[in-house]
């Protein structure tokens, strides 16, 4: 294989002129840009509109009329376009400098695990992502979502965002709330279910009453909000989240989240484990902002409560 020349300059990648302006007031999008680029002509806003030069919170955008609020920051790339993250599994709901916010689909590993090396991760595609930008931007995975588990995720950015996340998340981390549709007919409308929780031989997680055998605490919160013939729709929350937590608790409530054959649920019609992370509340690391994310169950978990 031919090897290049130790004496040839390597190849740099440009880095685009971008620049971060705080918004004032609530606007559409055209409008919030016209007050932050004020030397701009119309006809040259629009231009940049169409070519994908602005960004809300990380996010490009070419409506005109996508509603920008106070406080909210819009990025102006004023050397091209933004690169546009387009995932089929995978959306971006929030990104600044230190963290992002995704909303994972069903069927996706959050990292590589054991030999799944080669398959798709929210790691390689958000990595991919950030270096279009930056060759030295970097991503950290603060926590995890199960494969077979979609909702939304927190992501740092920075060493530093994703130092703080790791040794105060009790503190930054205020609510974290799934959906779930469980098998059978919740009777209490509100309950509790808390033990320990170890690894198994088998790639499974158990549940001790005691931590004699050396499990670590989990507490998960559970509320009613439907119920139906066969099955019965919850919220459940948690502050600290072990490996399938909630799936064994709910195994633990004698009704398992329909879909999940590995925790006694059986298959279902949607083809996939009914649980979704719907809401996720945090301070932010860097600014120490509040910062509330929701993301609604998809469409097919309604099915089974028909």
């Amino acid at each position: 294989m031919r090897q290049p020349s130790a004496n040839k300059p390597q190849r740099r990648r440009r880095v685009d002129n971008i620049q971060k302006f705080t918004v004032k007031a609530d606007a559409p999008l055209l409008e919030a840009a016209a007050a932050v680029l004020k030397d701009h002509k119309p006809t040259k806003l629009k231009s940049m509109l169409k070519h994908h030069q602005f960004a809300i919170n990380g996010n490009p955008s070419s409506q005109f009329d996508r509603p920008v609020h106070a406080g909210d920051q819009l990025w102006v790339n004023f050397d091209g376009s933004f690169h546009i993250f387009s995932h089929p599994k995978m959306q971006l709901v929030y990104e600044d400098d230190d963290i992002m916010v995704i909303d994972k689909g069903y069927g996706m590993l959050s990292t590589a695990a054991g030999n799944n090396i080669k398959d798709e991760t929210v790691y390689n595609v958000l990595r991919k992502y950030v270096k279009h930008r930056s060759e030295h931007a970097r991503v950290y995975m603060v926590h995890r979502l199960d494969r077979d588990t979609s909702g939304l995720m927190l992501v740092a950015r920075t060493a530093k965002a994703r130092e703080r996340f790791l040794t105060q998340w009790a503190t930054l981390v205020s609510e974290r709330k799934y959906e779930a549709i469980v098998e059978g007919v919740v009777e209490e409308d509100s309950g509790l279910v808390q033990n320990y929780l170890r690894d198994a031989d088998n790639y499974t997680m158990v549940s001790d009453p005691d931590d004699e055998q050396g499990g670590e605490l989990a507490k998960t919160r559970y509320k009613v909000l439907e119920r139906a013939s066969r099955f019965t729709r919850v919220e459940l929350s948690m502050r600290h989240g072990h490996k399938n937590q909630l799936r064994v608790h709910m195994h633990d409530l004698g009704c398992p989240i329909s879909g999940d054959r590995k925790y006694g649920g059986r298959a279902n019609g949607i083809h996939r484990l009914a649980l979704h992370a719907t809401r996720i509340c945090f301070e932010h690391p860097i600014t120490g902002e509040k910062m509330t994310f929701e993301s609604p169950i998809p469409a097919s978990f309604h099915t089974l409560m028909r």
